[in-house]
C-alpha cells in the first residue's frame, strides 16, 4: 500500500492543474496541498492527533477547507473517539472517550486562538470574517465555475432568449445581461428563481449528507474517509456560493490516490482530471500562455492514462464509450473557444461566450463525475476487501 500511495503523491505532485496555478497563476496552492496530504497520510498511519492538527492549521491558512471539514470532524468522531467496535461493525456506544474528543478539541482551540487571537484583540474579526465571506459577490465568480450553477445560469439565459424571440417576455422589464458581463457582483435571473446564499449552503449541505452519512453507518476506514473528502469537496464546488473555478484541484488531487486502488475510480478520476484541466485554461487567457497550457495539459493527460493503464491492464477499459466521446469533445470546444471565436465578429457581440462554452461543458463532465462517485461510494466493494480478494 505504501509504494502505491506514492505513485499517487508523486503524481499529485506533478499534476498539470497544480504547476499552472501555483506557478503561472501566481497562488500557493501547491503548500497547501503538502499540508491536506500529509495530513491525510496521518490518518493513513493512524497518528489522528497529528492529522487533525495540520488540517486545522490548513483550515486557518485558507478557509476554503471548510469544504472537506466534514469528512475529518466524522471520521475523527468514528475512528479515534470511539475505541471499539461490534462484530458486525456497529459501534460500541461504551467505548466513547471522552478523553480523545477533549485531546481534539484542544488542538482546534489552540490553534484558532493562535490563528484568531490577534483579531479578536483588536476587534477586527467582523471585519474578517466579512472579508472570508463575501456574500455581496454574487453567486458565481466573474468566469463561472464548471458547476451545478453554470449550467443552471445558462438554462436561465436560454430560456430568457427563447422569451425574448417567440414574445413571452417584455424586453422593457428585463433586466440587463449582467450575468455574463464579466463583473463580481448579484445578479438576479431572469426567468428561474435568483439564488440566495441560504439555496446554495441547502444545496452543499443536503449532497454532501449521504456521503458523511456513509463515513458513519458504513466504515470502510481510512479510504472510506478519502471518499468522503472528496464527495464532500466536489459537493461543494457543486452546489457553493461564489465557488472559484479553481476548487475542483480540492477534488481532484487527493481523487488521484483512490485512483489508484480502483479501475472504476480511475476512470472517474481521468474524467474529472482532464476536465478540471480544461476548466482552468481561462485563467491562462494571454497568448503566449497558450502553448504552455496546452503542453502541461497534454503531458499530464498522457502520463495519467498510461500510467493507470497499466496499473488495471488486466482489468478491461477504464472509460466507456460516454465518457471516450465526451472527452474527445473537449478537442473541438478548446478550439471553438481558443482559436475560432476570437478571430470573428461574434467575439464583439458576446464576449462572455467562449467562457460559457467552456464552463458549461466542463460542468457536463463534472457533475457526471461526482454522479459517478456517489453511486460508487453506495455499490462498490470496499477498497480493503477488493485487495482480500
Amino acid at each position: 500500500m505504501e509504494s502505491v500511495d506514492g505513485t499517487a503523491l508523486v503524481a499529485s505532485d506533478l499534476n498539470g492543474l497544480q504547476m499552472a496555478v501555483k506557478h503561472i497563476h501566481f497562488q500557493y496552492n501547491g503548500f497547501l496541498f503538502g499540508f491536506m496530504l500529509l495530513s491525510v497520510a496521518r490518518l493513513f498511519q493512524k497518528r489522528h492527533l497529528e492529522g487533525a492538527f495540520l488540517f486545522a492549521v490548513l483550515l486557518h491558512f485558507k478557509h476554503i477547507n471548510l469544504y472537506v471539514a466534514p469528512a475529518y470532524g466524522m471520521y475523527l468522531l468514528r475512528s479515534y473517539c470511539f475505541t471499539a467496535n461490534n462484530s458486525d461493525g456497529s459501534l460500541q456506544w461504551r467505548s466513547f472517550s471522552f478523553l480523545r474528543l477533549a485531546a481534539l478539541g484542544l488542538i482546534v482551540c489552540c490553534v484558532s486562538a493562535l490563528s484568531l487571537g490577534p483579531f479578536i484583540v483588536w476587534g477586527q474579526l467582523p471585519q474578517l470574517l466579512s472579508r472570508l465571506f463575501p456574500f455581496k459577490r454574487g453567486l458565481c465568480h466573474a468566469y463561472w465555475a464548471p458547476n451545478f450553477w453554470a449550467l443552471y445560469n445558462a438554462l436561465d439565459k436560454a430560456l430568457s432568449v427563447i422569451g425574448l424571440k417567440y414574445q413571452f417576455l417584455d424586453p422593457a422589464k428585463m433586466p440587463k445581461a449582467a450575468m455574463t458581463g464579466g463583473l463580481v457582483q448579484e445578479f438576479q435571473h431572469t426567468i428561474l428563481p435568483s439564488v440566495t446564499p441560504l439555496a446554495t449552503l441547502t444545496c452543499t449541505a443536503v449532497s454532501m449528507l449521504p456521503s458523511v452519512f456513509c463515513l458513519w453507518f458504513k466504515p470502510q476506514g481510512p479510504r472510506g474517509f478519502l471518499r468522503c473528502l472528496v464527495l464532500c469537496a466536489l459537493s461543494s464546488f457543486m452546489f457553493g456560493w461564489h465557488v472559484h473555478e479553481k476548487a475542483i484541484l480540492l477534488a481532484i488531487l487527493p481523487l488521484s490516490l483512490l485512483a489508484v486502488e480502483r479501475s472504476r475510480d480511475a476512470g472517474v478520476y481521468l474524467v474529472l482530471s482532464t476536465t478540471g484541466h480544461l476548466s482552468l485554461f481561462p485563467l491562462l487567457f494571454t497568448v503566449p500562455e497558450l502553448p504552455i497550457k496546452i503542453l502541461l495539459m497534454l503531458l499530464f493527460t498522457v502520463y495519467s492514462f498510461s500510467s493507470l493503464k497499466a496499473v488495471f491492464r488486466k482489468e478491461g477499459p477504464l472509460l466507456n464509450w460516454l465518457e471516450t466521446i465526451y472527452l474527445i469533445g473537449l478537442i473541438p470546444v478548446e478550439i471553438v473557444c481558443e482559436i475560432v471565436l476570437p478571430f470573428t465578429s461574434w467575439i464583439l457581440k458576446f464576449p462572455f461566450l467562449p467562457l460559457l462554452l467552456t464552463s458549461v461543458y466542463c460542468a457536463l463532465g463534472v457533475m457526471y463525475a461526482w454522479l459517478k462517485l456517489y453511486v460508487s461510494a453506495f455499490t462498490g466493494p470496499p477498497a480493503a476487501r477488493r485487495k482480500e480478494e
